[in-house]
């Protein structure tokens, strides 16, 4: 049991179990039923997502020090009451439950999933690496 930290509209791992977005939008051009069956997501929740102003930082990042920037932002973020008992919520699951979580971009070393990735291992979360 596990979490995966994926690319939504990337082809499914076998065992991936019930995918979870966590962007802010949902994918453009896209029909909300053909959400699953596309492989973006079986389930929206952009609550763990960047605030947009965050979002805007992370992708105009060019430098180490922008990106450290974004990161300590969305870490912050992270770190209000209510994002970090949903970050321990899907810690907690992953003990017991297959699912994934993940955005569209397609660099995750340029995406907030990898600090998404970070913050649950820091809760205790087992991600598949």
């Amino acid at each position: 049991m596990a979490i995966r930290v994926v690319r939504l509209g990337s082809e499914r791992a076998a065992g991936e179990g019930t995918r979870i977005g966590t962007v802010r939008r949902p994918p453009r051009g896209v029909p909300k039923a053909e959400f699953a069956a596309g492989n973006w997501y079986d389930v929206w929740y952009p609550h763990l997502a960047p605030s947009v102003e965050t979002m805007k930082l992370g992708q105009s990042a060019q430098t180490p020090a922008q990106w450290s920037t974004f990161t300590r932002k969305y870490r912050a973020e992270m770190a209000t009451p209510e994002n970090a008992r949903n970050l321990e919520l899907l810690a907690a699951l992953s003990q017991r439950s297959d699912f994934s979580v993940g955005c569209y971009c397609e660099d995750e070393s340029h995406c907030h999933r990898s600090v998404l990735r970070e913050l649950l291992v820091e809760k205790g979360a087992k991600v598949v690496p």
